[in-house]
């Protein structure tokens, strides 16, 4: 039986083109997405487009790390960066807004933003079929699509008012095409001081490199202007669930040994979080 057109994806239908042809729109035929040319296109049971071609993109996104994101992010710890990012993205949502998030794991900042303007829309992208299927169910004027942020993005050129880059792979060309010349760009990064607790009691996790603000800016500097970035750091009580789904949620979890998060004693009860959030404009 064919899938039913999800209503949050209907909403965003005239922003995607096909990843085939590159300029044609997309439209619903019997439970898929079809461009005029024939390239077709499933919509998922659980809610989001696969509109990915050719070889498959990879995502360290499995189930398990997925249901760690999760319930982490249920307990609120993550909340203030969440804030950050609405407040950044406010000065351009207007009426009717569209926000699209790319590498939006499991939607949480998507929905944040859209909770704050009854008015947008937004469309999610990543390679995590695992995380769309929470994306496709943040919000209800949220759609999720499967994409590799690494190839041309599948939508229309100034198609969005804001682009959020979340913890993210970033592929600022592309970000720079479909966002709106008076829209913007909103990049969230750890500081060198993010987990550093968790980071010192586990050296296996994936380190932050220093040079990190250089080669974002090097990056960004032929498309984008900085226009504001708010450092948001506070210290996050955390409970020994806590601290395991922190470490299980992120690709350092392939690094670290099962038996170091169940060691008594050894994850700390409390962690630095510590961002950078940063909204550019497009030059």
């Amino acid at each position: 039986m064919p899938v039913s057109l999800p209503p949050a994806l209907g909403l965003s239908l005239d922003l995607l083109r096909c990843p085939t042809c590159r300029t044609r729109q997309l439209h619903p035929a019997r439970g898929a997405l079809r461009c005029p040319v024939g390239h077709t296109f499933d919509i998922a049971r659980h809610g989001y487009a696969g509109l990915l071609t050719g070889t498959r993109a990879t995502s360290g996104d499995d189930a398990t790390m997925v249901r760690a994101r999760d319930r982490f992010l249920s307990t609120g710890t993550y909340t203030p960066i969440r804030t950050a990012v609405g407040r950044l993205a406010a000065d351009a949502v207007c009426e009717r807004a569209t926000v699209v998030d790319v590498g939006c794991g499991t939607g949480y900042y998507l929905a944040g933003v859209l909770d704050q303007f009854p008015d947008a829309r937004g469309l999610g992208l990543d390679t995590s079929v695992r995380a769309l299927r929470s994306a496709a169910r943040a919000h209800e004027r949220a759609a999720a699509v499967a994409w590799d942020v690494f190839r041309p993005l599948p939508l229309a050129d100034a198609a969005a008012d804001v682009v959020l880059n979340v913890f993210a792979p970033r592929n600022p060309a592309e970000f720079h095409r479909v966002l709106h010349p008076a829209g913007r760009l909103i990049v969230v990064r750890p500081t060198g001081r993010h987990l550093a607790e968790l980071r010192g009691r586990l050296p296996a996790m994936v380190t932050i490199d220093p040079a990190k603000e250089q080669r974002l800016r090097r990056a960004l500097d032929p498309f984008f202007e900085a226009s504001v970035t708010e450092q948001v750091e506070y210290p996050a009580t955390l409970t020994r669930l806590d601290a395991r789904d922190l470490v299980a949620m992120t690709p350092s979890a392939r690094h670290v040994n099962g038996a170091d998060l169940s060691e008594d004693g050894l994850l700390p009860d409390q962690v630095t979080v510590s961002v950078l959030a940063t909204a550019y404009q497009p030059r």
